[in-house]
């Protein structure tokens, strides 16, 4: 699978949401920023990412996903900071 199919996947499953993914086929590495994470944790926020995937990773399709999901005002700060 290439990064900008696990990219597609997320953004469709999350209107509205900026995504940015890297990976190498099957290690992924997704930065996910949407206001739908306000008020959420971050397990919330990883289930919801990974929802958008459906069976993808318990076919093996996605092997590995590392998930940093903010809300827009976490992203701006993190920005400022150089924290991706």
């Amino acid at each position: 699978m290439e990064p900008i199919q696990v990219q597609n996947l997320i953004e469709q499953g999350l209107s509205g949401a900026r995504v940015q993914v890297t990976g190498d086929g099957s290690h992924f590495i997704a930065t996910v920023v949407t206001a739908a994470f306000e008020g959420l944790g971050q397990v919330k926020r990883q289930q919801m990412v990974y929802g958008t995937l459906g069976d993808r990773i318990t076919s093996g399709a996605i092997h590995a996903l590392s998930i940093k999901a903010y809300t827009p005002a976490e992203w701006e700060k993190a920005s400022k900071l150089k924290i991706s």
